[in-house]
């Protein structure tokens, strides 16, 4: 896995890349009350706001890691918000992508360097 400074996590699937938060970011949000994600079939480019998640702490926009096209989301965690605290690195994922150019996942943290990042 990958991580951001934006405290996303990226996994590869195949040709795909799945994009969730870290339990870092999910802890410090607090109880997730709500996720807004994006359509299927959206183009995306780096950094955009892409996901919106609420908690009782705070409003947080999730942006976009990479340029690509979303193939699918995780309906679940739109019916059920309070997965994002539970599994964050797991079931909670949001959206999956296909990135226009996946030699750009070289940019991003490995998990040792996330953890020295959070320190």
């Amino acid at each position: 896995m990958k991580y951001t400074e934006e405290h996303e996590w990226l996994r590869v699937e195949g040709d795909v890349v799945v994009v969730g938060i870290t339990a870092h970011a999910a802890e410090q949000l607090g109880d997730v009350v709500f996720v807004e994600l994006p359509e299927v079939g959206q183009t995306l480019t780096r950094d955009d706001e892409v996901v919106v998640i609420e908690s009782v702490k705070a409003a947080s926009d999730i942006l976009a890691p990479l340029d690509g096209e979303v193939t699918e989301v995780n309906d679940a965690i739109v019916n059920d918000p309070g997965k994002v605290n539970e599994d964050p690195e797991g079931e909670a994922w949001f959206f999956k992508m296909k990135v226009e150019d996946m030699s750009a996942l070289d940019d991003f943290m490995d998990e040792a360097g996330y953890k020295d990042f959070i320190g």
